[in-house]
């Protein structure tokens, strides 16, 4: 029986090295890329090139390395590729250990610097200011809807939507002693409290709720008070060392947040775009049947519709536009051009891969 282990512990010897030799010709290759993009305005980094490669080699895949698992390994070899091409920046909203700092794990891998900013217009500020290539904000929950800083921030930046990530957010409630009968406040983002109401309301109905910046930071309150508890994620707890009361306690299992990547530059047409626009229309009769004739008309889809209040000005509002499809195919860039006769001002916030 050790024969037979040994020689398939050899045998796997053989392939890891055979894999490292093969990781260290693909680095080459990438550095190559690297020096042939030098001199041009080609993005070094591009979300569209990324999803087709891990679609492609889940479709190849014949198993049984579980498909996954491609993407979370090939998404570190990418990450660590990038950074030979370029060391790659990533602002986020931090504190560490938030669900928006997952999202930019799950993005650009442990390879990229990930640095946390303490608010969303400062996520904004490091990219626009090029001490960041990129930065990641939560844009809407499944949920509880759109994180309305992230959509007032677009109307004073140019920076443009370069990707979108959608992640499904898991609460659980942490403690230090993991003892329901010890808590006597909980702490989380108001957003988070908002997602577990019912279940508060069922199992902690007398217990106070306290709102803090982020999921993180009530995590990081829980670790210094035995009789307070966080609703944060599993990576939050783990960072602070808490334990698990108990797991998933969202009222609605399925919980999903989008995040978007922001940047100075708009990706190329992909196979499967969104794009998005921001405009704010004359008043007058109507108006509001004709700003979606454009789009009906050519058949265009329209996945969001939402409206901010204009802060400046009183029961004025600005309007943000999902619509399928990329700025440069004719018959979106045509009805967005329609669009344009009707405002008073549009905004294209950029044309990126959809994440579903």
């Amino acid at each position: 029986m050790s024969d037979v282990l040994n020689a398939l512990r050899e045998k796997i010897d053989a392939l890891d090295d055979q894999i490292l030799e093969l990781l260290n010709e693909r680095a080459k290759v990438v550095i190559d890329v690297g020096h042939a993009k030098k001199g041009s305005k080609k993005a070094f980094y591009v979300p569209s090139r990324e999803q087709a490669i891990y679609e492609r080699l889940k479709a190849n895949s014949k198993g049984p390395f579980p498909e996954e698992a491609i993407q979370r390994v090939f998404r570190e070899i990418i990450s660590a590729s990038l950074s030979l091409e370029q060391p790659m920046k990533v602002a986020f909203l931090g504190p560490q250990a938030t669900f928006t700092h997952v999202a930019a794990m799950q993005q650009f891998g442990l390879s990229a610097q990930l640095v946390p900013q303490k608010s969303i217009s400062a996520v904004f500020d490091e990219v626009a200011r090029g001490r960041a290539h990129y930065g990641v904000v939560p844009v809407e929950n499944s949920n509880e809807g759109v994180v309305t800083h992230t959509l007032d921030t677009f109307m004073d930046s140019d920076l443009k939507i370069n990707a979108e990530i959608l992640q499904e957010i898991s609460h659980d409630l942490l403690s230090l002693t993991a003892r329901m009968s010890d808590i006597e406040r909980v702490y989380s983002h108001p957003q988070a409290l908002a997602q577990c109401r019912k279940w508060l309301e069922e199992n902690l109905p007398d217990v106070p709720l306290i709102d803090v910046a982020s999921t993180a930071a009530a995590a990081q309150l829980a670790a210094g008070d035995k009789n307070a508890a966080a609703i944060a994620s599993a990576m939050a707890g783990a960072q602070y060392d808490l334990k698990q009361v108990k797991a998933s306690i969202a009222d609605n299992p399925s919980n999903f947040t989008r995040f978007l990547v922001v940047s100075n530059q708009m990706p190329e047409p992909s196979e499967r775009d969104k794009t998005s626009v921001m405009f704010r229309i004359k008043d007058e009769p109507g108006i509001l049947l004709r700003m979606l004739e454009p789009f009906s008309k050519r058949g265009i889809n329209l996945s969001k519709i939402e409206s901010r209040p204009l802060k400046k000005r009183a029961w004025e509002y600005i309007f943000f536009l999902d619509i399928e499809g990329h700025i440069q195919n004719d018959d979106v860039h045509d009805a967005v051009e329609e669009l344009s006769g009707y405002c008073q001002f549009l905004k294209v916030l950029g044309s990126y891969p959809r994440a579903v």
